[in-house]
């Protein structure tokens, strides 16, 4: 007796034993569910690359504005945003958001709003002040960004002992107090390249880079309004979050559709409810296909009712076992359920239909499950096999969240092994003796083996019948030009992507309970990105210099790197024509400029008259320290013991620029500062760290996918050849599975969704669900083909049979996957488009180009062998 005719006959026998025991094990396996850590954590993909290490170097040894606080931005927009009245306007919401309780208590102490007003009333007065003799130093200490956007430092700044900004009830009676000609005159003096303006902030960067100098009429511009944060990195406090959507009220009160917010906390906030509208519209839709197609196909309430009972089981498994294993949920592992729930729903249909090809010829309820589990048993447990161990291939992966990935589909799929050939069967026993007891009928006819599903499902044993190679060459041509437009898929992760978008129309006429809101952040996020100066870590890049920094040739180096930047297309440039860097050139360009003494050493320094030191560089370096101490340690690193080891310079990219680009051009700036000299320079950032490990990601995903098919393709091969003495026909189940794939890849070419760290794990789930689909029609046609005279009526027997479970469970799965496309959420929209045609796929390429396969396998093994499975077997098997 086979191993699984001896499993299905001690189950069958002993259902009530095995029932209990898998009762209690859920028990057992569901408690550890209560100890999973409520909400959503970002699993971290953190790398050790050099760039990383050169960062963490950046972030130790550099003082680093910004600190524990957060950015507000507040954008206005209209036909002229540099008039008078809107500049005042925008004092008057300043003025607000600090009246405003629940703001207020979360802004940064000194000066937490920071704007283009702000830096021309301050102008306005202090040459007031000049002209009536009282002086012009009238303090611009309140308004920071070292060059570039405000990043925080200048909330502080009166903490630190610099000149405290003039209130905003001086700012606001200062521009009331001129004519309208009078600020246009300032804003245009502020305005001017050559100006130089109080404080440290570059104008430039508080007004779109669409300004054209010399002018005094703009169509947009920003305000930042900073919060102080303290507590976790990765989320803000509950009360900042408030207060942010607070802001936003504020702001929409004040402008309408001429101003708009956005900060982390609206972002997180805003894609939160997203996707719970989007799960408010969509779940009932699923659910409901689900279920028609799941009536449809059993035609049975209780067969319904269980399969859906096993799916819950199924997850309660898995959020067992990861409350055991102490794993968190994260946004990687949200994708673990419905690979689940597609298998769950697959193996279920395929028990019970067998279980009911069975019945007719069985005396019992008992043996008619004893025949049915013992012709299906060998393929569920090899499609666990299969699809388990290549999820488990990830352990080997150096990252944390890649791990937990792997082991908790891994568990999870041997969970719906247990469950649905061990549980479901046991439970379906006892309830099929139980109502045949009571006199109820409980005859059903297998999905697929009668009517217009047979027909459908015919179409592949028809194509085998008639042209099976023909069906083969075309599969592959298709295939081919799928693998070639995968060598030209995206691969870029673009965070704008991430972002919601507002609902289509036709969700405008659904019900109050299911209306979405409107969403504009992905529309603000690309505004702000294409138009202004982005401050956040995700647009700036570190350049990092070290070793003999007091060399002679080093600043003309780093002024090398200057002038490179104009030559690339990410580095942001202001609407003064000039990029947005903060280096020690550009530092002591602006203390130079202001302090006198110091500029005295920068010309001593200066043989050429370039205006860049190129001698007695370490005198420069204290001179600077000695002016600005603050403003040197954030470009310039000295020891405590007074050496000088490093350099900084920092680049503004553009707002959402591909990484992949950003890395190349910043790599280049940085050559060109090394080149030829003992200086080691590596450009870093967040951006550059984020493409590293999105590649390092990427590469780990496909490398364990294509492990994942060779452990797979090893072990069918050992199977087939235990069972039914092949070594070819495991490589040719999984032909059509890499079909699918070559399938699934071109249409994401084709409809340009990027091939990243979010699609290959997709990608590799739905090809999970596929490979079950091929090795269900593969291990029936060979067990059909023992009985069968020839291949042909084999292929009848498996694709009549097998098949239909094949189509529900496809149509079911895909379906339900697919009504994701109705999402607001982007990435839930890809989740449904890239599983739905990946299942989609993998049934066509099963149903369809299998048999095809199939038939040609067997003639060539049947020419090679007389003994191979064929009518010779099969006669000597009977």
């Amino acid at each position: 007796m086979a191993l699984v005719d001896r499993f299905a006959a001690v189950l069958t026998r002993y259902s009530r034993l095995f029932l209990v025991a898998m009762l209690l094990a859920t028990v057992v396996v569901g408690a550890g569910a209560s100890g999973i850590e409520g909400g959503l954590t970002i699993a971290s993909f953190g790398g050790d690359s050099t760039e990383a290490q050169k960062l963490d170097y950046v972030s130790s040894n550099f003082s680093v504005e910004g600190e524990n606080t957060t950015a507000v931005q507040i954008v206005v927009t209209g036909e002229n945003v540099l008039t008078k009245q809107s500049l005042v306007d925008t004092l008057e919401l300043q003025q607000r958001l600090r009246a405003n309780e629940t703001i207020n208590a979360t802004l940064a102490d000194g000066q937490p709003t920071v704007g283009l007003s702000n830096v021309v009333a301050l102008v306005a007065m202090q040459e007031a002040a000049a002209g009536s003799g009282d002086g012009a130093n009238a303090s611009g200490a309140g308004v920071n960004g070292s060059g570039g956007p405000p990043t925080g430092s200048e909330a502080n700044a009166s903490a630190g002992g610099s000149p405290t900004m003039p209130s905003l009830d001086a700012q606001i009676a200062q521009l009331e107090s001129m004519t309208d000609e009078e600020v246009a005159a300032v804003v245009e003096r502020v305005l001017s390249p050559d100006a130089s303006v109080p404080g440290d902030a570059d104008p430039f960067t508080l007004v779109s880079t669409a300004y054209e100098p010399g002018t005094s009429t703009a169509d947009a511009r920003i305000l930042f309004a900073f919060q102080e944060t303290t507590g976790d990195a990765d989320s803000l406090p509950e009360e900042v979050v408030t207060g942010q959507l607070a802001i936003q009220q504020e702001v929409e009160a004040a402008f309408g559709d001429d101003g708009f917010v956005f900060g982390q906390g609206i972002v997180d906030e805003e894609s939160g409810r997203a996707t719970g509208e989007s799960f408010a519209v969509i779940s009932p839709i699923a659910l409901a296909f689900v279920l028609l197609v799941l009536v449809v196909a059993y035609r049975d309430l209780l067969d319904v009712i269980l399969a859906l009972l096993g799916v819950v089981l199924v997850l309660v498994w898995m959020g067992g076992f990861m409350g055991w294993a102490g794993i968190g949920v994260t946004q990687i592992l949200i994708a673990v359920p419905f690979l689940l729930i597609g298998l769950s729903i697959d193996y279920a249909l395929h028990v019970v239909m067998r279980y009911r090809e069975a019945r007719p010829d069985a005396d019992s309820p008992r043996a008619a499950m004893r025949v049915g589990l013992a012709g299906v048993a060998a393929a569920l447990a090899a499609t666990t096999v299969t699809t388990a161990v290549g999820f488990f291939s990830n352990l080997a992966s150096d990252i944390p969240s890649i791990r937990e990935f792997g082991l908790v589909a891994g568990v999870g799929i041997v969970s719906t092994f247990l469950v649905f050939a061990v549980l479901l069967p046991t439970v379906k026993l006892e309830l099929e003796g139980l109502l045949e007891r009571f006199g109820r009928s409980r005859d059903r006819r297998a999905f697929g083996t009668g009517g217009l599903t047979k027909r459908l499902l015919g179409v592949g044993t028809s194509a085998a019948r008639r042209v099976p190679l023909v069906v083969v060459v075309l599969a592959l041509v298709v295939s081919a030009g799928g693998g070639y437009a995968a060598t030209d898929i995206d691969t870029s992760l673009d965070r704008v992507e991430f972002l919601p978008r507002d609902a289509p129309d036709w969700m405008d006429s659904l019900p109050e309970p299911f209306r979405p809101s409107d969403y504009d952040l992905r529309e603000n996020a690309v505004f702000l990105n294409d138009n202004f100066v982005q401050s956040n870590a995700g647009s700036r890049v570190e350049i990092l210099v070290e070793g003999p920094v007091t060399d002679p040739d080093t600043l003309e180096r780093i002024a090398d790197g200057e002038a490179a930047l104009a030559d690339t297309e990410t580095a942001i440039e202001l609407a003064n024509g000039d990029p947005n860097v903060d280096d020690p050139l550009s530092v002591m360009r602006d203390v130079a400029a202001s302090d006198d003494a110091f500029a005295e050493t920068v010309a001593a320094a200066d043989t050429d008259g370039n205006g860049v030191p190129d001698r007695n560089l370490e005198s420069v370096y204290d001179a600077l320290y000695e002016a600005a101490p603050d403003r040197a340690a954030s470009v310039v690193y000295r020891t405590d013991s007074g050496e000088y080891e490093a350099l900084r310079m920092t680049v503004t990219t553009v707002g959402g620029a591909d990484t992949g680009t950003v890395t190349e051009e910043m790599r280049g700036v940085a050559a060109t500062i090394e080149d030829g000299s003992a200086l080691t320079v590596t450009a870093t950032g967040s951006p550059i760290v984020t493409e590293l490990v999105q590649q390092s990601l990427l590469r780990t995903l496909v490398e364990t996918f294509c492990i994942t098919l060779g452990l797979i393709l090893a072990f069918l091969t050992a199977i087939f050849y235990r069972r039914y003495g092949t070594l070819t026909l495991g490589a040719v189940t999984l032909v059509p599975v890499v079909f699918a794939l070559s399938w699934i890849l071109g249409t994401m070419y084709l409809v340009g969704i990027p091939f990243n760290t979010e699609t290959v794990i997709i990608a590799s789930i739905a090809i999970g669900i596929g490979v079950d689909y091929a090795i269900h029609i593969s291990e029936r046609f060979v067990e059909e083909r023992t009985r069968a005279a020839s291949a042909l009526e084999a292929l009848d027997r498996t694709v009549s049979g097998t098949g239909g479970a094949l189509l529900a469970s496809a149509v079911t799965t895909a379906g339900g996957f697919g009504v994701l496309t109705f999402a607001l959420v982007p990435s839930l929209e890809r989740f449904g488009l890239v599983t739905g045609s990946a299942i989609a796929y993998a049934f066509v390429a099963s149903v369809v180009v299998l048999p095809s396969l199939l038939v040609l396998w067997d003639r060539v093994t049947s020419e090679r062998s007389p003994d191979a499975i064929g009518v010779d077997r099969a006669t000597t098997d009977d």
